[in-house]
């Protein structure tokens, strides 16, 4: 099973950027995406179902060409569920799940916290965040979580630790929510596989950043617990570029 998350940064902006070509070429059996900045009927979804994707389910933002989450599946799902049942979040369009057989997956997009207002809007979610985790993994024990966290967890996952200790994205309370979170029964995939600094997934569109790779690494496949033994590879693909971040891709037996 290979499953991709991609915050695409307006899905629209990624169609005109080659991202179907891309997506047709990766191949994955689903694919979760963040910011997908449009509703369904904004989209040419039958590109999406030729490219054998005909399982594809939206979840957007009240507020038009913001936030948003998808997630596009070879496969049909048992169930589809439409956001957490929290107000503050789910109006924002944040959270979107699919429950297959042997396991369930959801595309997350987790707040930002670049002004002082969201911040705290922010701290919210994620306390909100947990605790409905910690009860869904009751029912669903083995759950991959994947998306665009907007958190760097360790000092090892951006490019200047010491003079962004002060900014939202790398502030120590969500970095220790971040490790809280790990810590309560999950896996940062990539870092199962991969120890090694300098790999990124989201840069910043100023002083050519990029391409002198001064990156944060925000975008995460955490899976349960009890998958970790069925876990055969986790990677970032910064290659693709459709968005200011890349994909990540996680495979699992």
């Amino acid at each position: 099973m290979k499953i991709i998350s991609y915050n695409v940064n307006g899905i629209r902006a990624a169609f005109n950027k080659g991202f179907m070509d891309w997506l047709q070429q990766a191949d994955p059996d689903i694919i979760c995406l963040q910011e997908t900045k449009a509703v369904q009927d904004q989209v040419e979804v039958a590109l999406i179902e030729q490219a054998g994707y005909p399982y594809h389910y939206w979840f957007s933002a009240q507020k038009k060409g913001y936030s948003g989450v998808a997630i596009f599946s070879k496969h049909k799902p048992l169930n589809i569920v439409y956001g957490t049942g929290i107000e503050h979040m789910d109006m924002e369009g944040r959270n979107i799940r699919l429950d297959f057989d042997t396991f369930s997956v959801m595309s997350l997009y987790l707040p930002s916290g670049t002004n002082i207002d969201r911040l705290g809007h922010k701290f919210k979610y994620m306390d909100d965040f947990q605790e409905y985790i910690n009860e869904l993994k009751k029912e669903i024990p083995n759950l991959v979580i994947c998306g665009d966290y907007n958190i760097c967890h360790e000092a090892i996952d951006i490019h200047d630790p010491v003079r962004n200790a002060k900014v939202s994205g790398f502030l120590p309370e969500e970095r220790a929510w971040l490790d809280g979170f790990i810590k309560s029964g999950f896996v940062d995939t990539f870092r199962h596989f991969n120890k090694d600094p300098h790999h990124y997934s989201w840069w910043s569109y100023r002083a050519n950043a990029r391409n002198n790779n001064k990156g944060w690494r925000i975008d995460y496949a955490m899976v349960s617990e009890p998958m970790r033994n069925r876990l055969t590879r986790s990677v970032i693909l910064p290659e693709a570029r459709h968005s200011d971040h890349c994909p990540i891709l996680v495979e699992f037996s």
